[in-house]
């Protein structure tokens, strides 16, 4: 699965942001996709996650009730809306794809993803 994401950029606190990933390649149905996240000298980390049905989603809780995830299987796409940005959501943004297809359980750990996309930046200011 080779994924490509976009939408990133310079957005003042308070504002919004939506990424995309576009999936090719290989099927992309069967895929629980995650979004990551990587600041300045810090581990990267989870975000969100959707499940392969795009019936269950996930969040960190330093996010949730801001950021939705959301996917169209036929597109082969996957999303990130992201509301009320705060300066500590800058960072390098990551989706992927678990290396597991139709797993039933989503995973948040990077070890979990063998696709990853290039990254895109969100840079918020205060």
């Amino acid at each position: 699965v080779q994924l490509q994401a976009s939408g990133g950029g310079l957005v003042q606190a308070g504002g919004s942001l939506r990424l995309s990933c576009a999936a090719s390649g290989t099927t992309f149905s069967g895929y629980n996709m995650g979004w990551f996240r990587q600041a300045p000298g810090k581990e990267r980390e989870f975000v969100a996650i959707i499940k392969w049905t795009g019936g269950s989603t996930y969040y960190a809780d330093s996010v949730k009730g801001r950021f939705t995830i959301s996917r169209d299987n036929a597109e082969s796409t996957v999303s990130l809306q992201m509301n009320s940005l705060k300066p500590e959501d800058t960072a390098v943004y990551y989706c992927a794809a678990d290396r597991t297809r139709w797993r039933t359980v989503l995973r948040t750990t990077t070890e979990d993803y063998d696709y990853w996309g290039q990254g895109t930046q969100v840079t918020v200011s205060s």
